[in-house]
């Protein structure tokens, strides 16, 4: 016992087989971009606004490489700023590489595009952004069928069978906060060859990280939890080396890079991701709790209730005792109802996006669900009578007030 201790004295903060440092995650949101520059001494990431870089080295005559061993030329494929981005974000998801996109469905498309075939065939969850399922659907023209599952995790895996080649899951769906229990998903696609790719938007690597239970890819909104203030838009996928270089020559010819100034802007949120994360999510357990006593409201979704059914498979999956910063809740009211909350909300916007420092209410039914088919929204309950919490960074007794007052 004395000599493993020992070892692992001596491996602590070093280089494990080669790859990267192993750290804590705050300590990668802080520092896993890896930027350095020893002339000048600068250790934050400058924003390389740049179409072009000069090819050859003077000295060497060699062509300037990146650390993926790829030319460093023109910034439609490779810049110095989105690539310190990826590096962090592929340290914060235990990924071996990522990529950074403009947005979070130009991954996703480009993810489409990469990997499927005719005559493939989509699962995707019948609870899920609304958009996901649209291009899957219009990605029939191209001979790939979509099928629609779950939105249960035993529905999901039961689903699955040889003839599916790509599954899409979130980890925390939209809108009605079910957890899925993505080692479950995973083992099942493990078994019958399809390859998992795991919307871990709601949750962020802060509670989840889908590579270690078995993902193929995780995608990321990095408009939300990551981006974090409302003020960028943003994607990115996370995976092994080999997807990743392949799913980067479709992005070289795609064109759809995250422009640097927007990384810029994500790498500066990253050092406060758990912080924020960690306060978003207990002010909107708070803030569940006092939902479900209210009078006017007829139903509350949030994991991190007692009487959550998801409760349990949160508390088996997520790295921390945690349920993240967006909750739903329907009221007596109906859709008279929801208008008037958005009409007399004091601090709270009426926004359909999430995860950052404002708190956003939207109605799910006229904004990420719009495009879902009627026949999915009313067997999944998402109404007009339904509103999503995005929770910010404001005091929880100033939001129970606004609310109050609001309904």
């Amino acid at each position: 016992m004395a000599a493993e201790k020992e070892a692992n004295e001596k491996t602590k903060g070093k280089k494990i087989d080669g790859g990267s440092v192993s750290r804590k995650f705050t300590t990668d949101s802080v520092h896993g971009h890896e930027y350095y520059d020893q002339k000048l001494g600068l250790f934050k990431v400058p924003i390389y606004m740049t179409a072009v870089w000069e090819q050859f080295d003077r000295n060497t005559g060699d062509p300037r490489r990146t650390d993926r061993d790829l030319d460093l030329k023109y910034s439609r494929e490779e810049n110095v700023t989105v690539n310190s981005l990826e590096k962090a974000l592929s340290k914060l998801e235990k990924a071996e590489d990522a990529l950074a996109f403009n947005s979070g469905m130009s991954a996703l498309s480009t993810v489409y595009l990469a990997t499927l075939k005719v005559n493939d065939t989509i699962l995707i969850s019948k609870e899920s952004y609304g958009t996901t399922q649209q291009l899957a659907n219009h990605m029939e023209k191209f001979g790939i069928k979509t099928v629609l599952a779950g939105p249960e995790t035993g529905q999901l895996v039961e689903s699955i069978n040889k003839n599916v080649n790509l599954v899409i899951v979130e980890t925390i769906t939209n809108p009605l906060l079910k957890v899925i229990d993505v080692a479950a998903v995973a083992k099942r696609c493990s078994e019958v060859g399809s390859k998992l790719v795991v919307d871990n938007t709601f949750a962020s690597p802060v509670l989840l990280k889908p590579q270690k239970h078995g993902a193929w890819l995780t995608l990321h909104s990095l408009t939300k939890y990551i981006g974090g203030h409302n003020d960028v838009i943003g994607g990115s996928v996370a995976s092994d080396k080999g997807t990743i270089k392949d799913l980067w020559d479709w992005r070289r010819k795609l064109g759809n890079i995250m422009n640097p100034f927007e990384a810029f802007l994500i790498i500066r949120s990253l050092p406060t991701l758990k912080l924020r994360f960690t306060q978003q999510s207990e002010t909107a357990k708070v803030l569940a709790e006092f939902l479900e006593d209210n009078s006017k409201v007829r139903e509350v979704f949030y994991p991190g209730l007692n009487n959550s059914p998801y409760r349990s498979i949160a508390d088996k999956i997520f790295s921390e005792r945690m349920y993240g910063g967006v909750l739903s809740f329907k009221l007596k009211e109906g859709r008279e109802g929801v208008f008037k909350f958005f009409k007399r909300t004091r601090i709270i916007k009426s926004s359909p996006s999430l995860g950052g420092t404002e708190s956003l209410a939207t109605s799910p039914f006229l904004s990420a669900a719009s495009t879902m088919a009627p026949e999915v929204q009313r067997e999944l309950g998402i109404s007009e009578d339904l509103i999503r919490l995005s929770v910010g960074l404001e005091d929880a007794e100033d939001l129970k007030e606004d609310i109050e007052q609001a309904l």
